[in-house]
């Protein structure tokens, strides 16, 4: 067994936090790149070598990629040989604050009904999953809300088939118009049930830009919705061509019988996440 003290976690998860606000990822930038090179219109392409140059300086001089710097999920995978010597989730969420605090981050977190700000950009969503070994994986993904309110889901009957699945699928990314700053990537959670679906589709969004799924005839899903999606939406912020979509993640889990969840989690350009094993 191997304890883990929790501000260890604490102090790692800030660092994320701040580190995903100002340094994009090299997949990300790659498929930015790819997108300018391979952009058919000059509006849309000048748009996406801007995109780059705000990357750039966000790193540079260590400010936010973006103004809003979302909502902060973060997914811990717990070896089963691993001791937290306290909470856990009040660690995360320690981290969280000092994260969002010392990078000067937006707080963006408020109550629902009431509308007043949380002041720390917490409570962060967290999922835990149990894992074999003696380590702990922590990734951050701040999401903000461009994006995540275009987000779906849907409770389709069997019979939709993938027929169905794939044009809830598209139907909800074109129908997102340039909100949710485009070019997007788009996870997609098929099956489970209701939370399962939605959990699964935005866990896919970590998975490597534009790394096909596994399954032949997901990755076949894959590669349908990103070319039906590339064809008929909005453009590269809302301004037309042929990049609206920079890839398309799906992931799978077994249904009822009788259902057939579909959920459609969209992330902006910029997919600002990090991680780090404890």
């Amino acid at each position: 067994m191997r304890t883990i003290n929790p501000e260890e976690i604490s102090t790692r998860i800030a660092d994320l936090v701040v580190a995903a606000a100002r340094d994009l990822e090299p997949d990300i930038l790659d498929a930015l790149v790819t997108a300018r090179d391979r952009e058919e219109r000059d509006l849309p392409r000048d748009v996406l070598d801007l995109l780059l140059v705000n990357a750039d300086m966000a790193s540079r001089e260590r400010i936010p990629v973006c103004q809003d710097t979302g909502v902060c999920t973060v997914f811990v995978e717990i070896g089963a040989e691993v001791v937290i010597a306290g909470d856990i989730t009040t660690a995360v969420n320690a981290g969280v604050e000092k994260g969002y605090g010392e990078g000067f981050l937006r707080n963006s977190v408020c109550d629902p009904l009431t509308r007043k700000n949380t002041g720390t950009n917490t409570p962060a969503v967290i999922h835990f999953e149990p894992v074999p070994g003696d380590r702990l994986k922590v990734t951050v993904l701040p999401k903000g809300c461009g994006s995540e309110n275009m987000s779906a889901m849907a409770m389709l009957p069997p019979s939709s088939g993938i027929a169905g699945i794939e044009q809830f699928v598209v139907n909800t990314v074109i129908n997102a118009g340039p909100n949710p700053c485009p070019p997007v990537i788009v996870g997609v959670g098929i099956g489970g049930n209701f939370e399962k679906a939605a959990w699964l589709a935005k866990k896919s969004l970590l998975r490597q830009v534009g790394v096909a799924a596994p399954r032949q005839d997901l990755a076949g899903i894959e590669g349908r919705l990103l070319a039906a999606i590339n064809q008929g939406g909005a453009g590269v912020e809302g301004f037309g061509g042929n990049n609206t979509c920079l890839a398309v993640h799906a992931e799978i889990f077994p249904s009822h019988i009788a259902s057939l969840p579909v959920a459609v989690n969209i992330q902006c350009h910029a997919h600002r996440h990090k991680e780090a094993v404890i």
